[in-house]
């Protein structure tokens, strides 16, 4: 074996960051994933990287907001090496407040926002204006934040997998593990450590790029830099069949559609549905895996893998290859 040998299990956004960050390191490098890469949830269409609310700070929130951060060098490195796009803009987003007790909840978190996020950027509440790209508000009142992004999971993910073979990685479907072992198999993979949560979601055939992601009647609202806008998604804890949509994506349509009535007549090109991991924290699973000795774990992204992942990667290379840990306790697979 080697020096630096390392063995990725699973194709995913986790997957794929762990073994990006480690051939940058100059590992040696494959990884394994029967289904291919972006096969599961990291195969979506929706892609909002927006940071939890700016109260309550605590490790998991600090994580993904110096995650969000990294997010545009890594993204333009990304597309670089591979040649490829991976849909990633700092749009910033939109949210409409439907009240005066939301309008105060707002303004509170604009300080809190400040003392959290520093000068890295802005979350406050903006009159709306006649723009079509904004949610209609009740209040005359929306939140703007400068922190959120958007990617598109399956551009991006395709991309982070040219960029680790770039770096001179394999990617293949079957294999021997070799070295340093890490499983980033998704929710089929947590084995007891946490559940799968269904998610589907919708794409439309709209051409709002450039404009802010919006997050409207619990929807997030995504304009793709191609010329489509993803709505989405669900969150469901109990199903049969983990591909399919149904009446449940129709009224996630058809609330999209109430909240942007600019998207009313906007054809649906595509119906996606998907199981995402969510472990029993709800933070990422990352460090040691506690039931296959010997090994690492990257698993539980559920809706935030994308955006944690720049640092997901990061932190497990260091303890991977480094042998040092700057994992937050929450993250730990005990």
């Amino acid at each position: 074996m080697a020096i630096g040998d390392v063995t990725v299990r699973g194709a995913g956004i986790f997957g794929l960051s762990v073994a990006y960050a480690c051939a940058r390191r100059g590992a040696r490098v494959q990884v394994i994933d029967p289904h291919g890469v972006a096969a599961g949830a990291s195969g979506g269409i929706v892609g909002a990287l927006a940071p939890h609310v700016p109260e309550q700070w605590n490790p998991k929130k600090a994580f993904q907001l110096d995650s969000l951060l990294m997010a545009e060098a890594f993204w333009a490195s990304v597309a670089d090496l591979s040649g490829l796009p991976t849909g990633y803009a700092r749009s910033g987003r939109l949210q409409p407040l439907a009240d005066d007790a939301a309008v105060a909840l707002a303004q509170r978190r604009a300080i809190t926002a400040k003392d959290h996020w520093g000068d890295h950027a802005t979350w406050s509440v903006v009159d709306a204006s006649e723009a079509a790209w904004e949610p209609p508000t009740p209040t005359g009142l929306l939140i703007h934040d400068t922190l959120s992004a958007l990617i598109h999971p399956r551009q991006a993910t395709t991309a982070l997998a040219g960029a680790v073979a770039a770096l001179g990685g394999t990617i293949t479907t079957a294999g021997e593990d070799a070295g340093k072992v890490i499983w980033a198999t998704g929710w089929q993979g947590l084995d007891g450590l946490g559940n799968g949560v269904k998610g589907q979601a919708a794409l439309l055939e709209f051409d709002a790029r450039g404009a802010p992601q919006l997050f409207a009647d619990t929807l997030h609202i995504i304009p793709h830099g191609d010329g489509t806008v993803a709505i989405g998604s669900t969150s469901e804890r109990e199903f049969t069949d983990p591909l399919a949509t149904d009446k449940t994506l129709d009224d996630v349509i058809a609330r999209a559609k109430a909240a942007m009535p600019v998207l009313a007549h906007a054809p649906v090109i595509i119906r996606w549905a998907g199981v995402r991991p969510l472990a029993k924290s709800r933070a990422p699973l990352l460090g040691p895996h506690p039931l296959i000795p010997g090994a690492f774990i990257a698993n539980g992204g559920f809706k935030i893998g994308f955006g944690m992942a720049p640092k997901v990667g990061e932190v497990m290379a260091d303890l991977v290859l480094d042998d040092r840990d700057t994992i937050p306790d929450g993250f730990r697979a005990n």
